[in-house]
């Protein structure tokens, strides 16, 4: 021990670079341990605690918790735009659920749209995910080609569609070069799911099922090689691997990837006011359109507010239900 402490001495002795190195090393690591220390000192100091949280606490009241008890508040009055609030109880709720047709319909499309993005949306993007991380060339073309329509204006894309299906300019052209009669894509109005409101969410499937992708590709990428390397040791195909391994370790992701899609269908707005607004006779009308037309186009505050708060209690227990359900394992490697 003692000859091994000499022999590191004569190599600090005959070796000035040496030793300016470890005297470095040896300050970067005393520094760390201040930082350490002092960070930890820090977080020991509630008073620092509460100045570091206090501004995003407000900042949260203001924007987020006060606007939802205030529009809880209008939902239980009778608020138009050029007289004060009037409380009435639940009067706004019976008439949703009891009396307004057009309501009802919206509530029906908002849960066909939320089921028709969450299904297709997983399988689809799963599945890309899955032949992307395995393709040796041309990954990164495809995973942009792929994830474009995401970074697009949904308002735009919305107006390229409905010019696209339009029965005078659009796709019915071109089927009617071939003898084809095309439907009216975006104005049937037969049907308890009517056609226009099965086009809209393919377009939407069309347009977000590469944010999906994105999301399992990360997933799939953190998973270890020496998984599959062993499992086709043991003569396990490509398919018994993505069934015993990548679908297990990829489920944590999809308590996520589920909660984006059924929120984000739920308040789904832009495609369908720019494709259909609603129409025909209300037939593709969504919850938020409905909220956007009984607020801004009629001015019935406290109407538009009570669909507000269904809208609001509808994505809190689609939220707590695919947590309850889907019961993500973290695997450490």
């Amino acid at each position: 021990m003692n000859e091994g402490c000499c022999g590191i001495e004569q190599r600090k002795g005959s070796n000035p670079l040496a030793a300016l190195l470890i005297k470095e090393q040896e300050r970067c690591s005393g520094g760390e341990k201040e930082g350490e220390a002092e960070v930890d000192k820090i977080l020991r100091d509630k008073k620092a605690i509460i100045i570091f949280v206090a501004p995003a606490l407000i900042l949260f009241i203001l924007v987020l918790v006060i606007p939802i008890f205030q529009m809880i508040y209008y939902s239980l009055c009778d608020y138009a735009a050029l007289t004060p609030p009037e409380f009435i109880g639940l009067a706004n709720y019976k008439k949703l659920f009891l009396k307004d047709a057009t309501f009802r319909i919206a509530l029906k499309n908002s849960i066909f749209f939320m089921i028709f993005s969450a299904v297709s949306q997983q399988i689809v993007g799963l599945l890309l995910a899955v032949l992307l991380t395995n393709i040796p060339k041309g990954r990164n073309l495809f995973k942009n080609i792929y994830y474009l329509p995401c970074v697009l204006s949904s308002a735009a894309l919305g107006l390229l569609w409905a010019f696209l299906f339009n029965p005078k300019i659009g796709i019915n052209q071109l089927l009617a070069k071939f003898g084809i009669e095309g439907p009216l894509w975006l104005m049937d109005s037969k049907g308890f799911i009517v056609l226009p409101m099965w086009v809209i969410a393919f377009v939407a499937l069309w347009q977000y099922v590469g944010q999906n992708m994105m999301l399992y590709m990360a997933q799939i990428t953190g998973i270890s090689r020496d998984l599959y390397e062993a499992s086709y040791v043991d003569g396990a195909s490509k398919l018994k691997a993505f069934r015993y391994i990548t679908l297990p370790l990829v489920k944590p992701m999809v308590v996520t990837s589920l909660s984006l899609n059924c929120i984000g269908s739920l308040k789904f707005f832009d495609l369908v006011y720019n494709m259909t607004q609603g129409g025909p006779n209300h037939r593709t009308e969504v919850l938020a359109t409905e909220l956007y037309a009984e607020g801004f186009n009629y001015f019935k505050y406290g109407y538009a507010s009570a669909i507000s708060v269904v809208l609001l209690v509808m994505c809190l227990a689609v939220t707590i239900f695919i947590k309850r359900v889907f019961r993500a394992e973290t695997y450490e490697s």
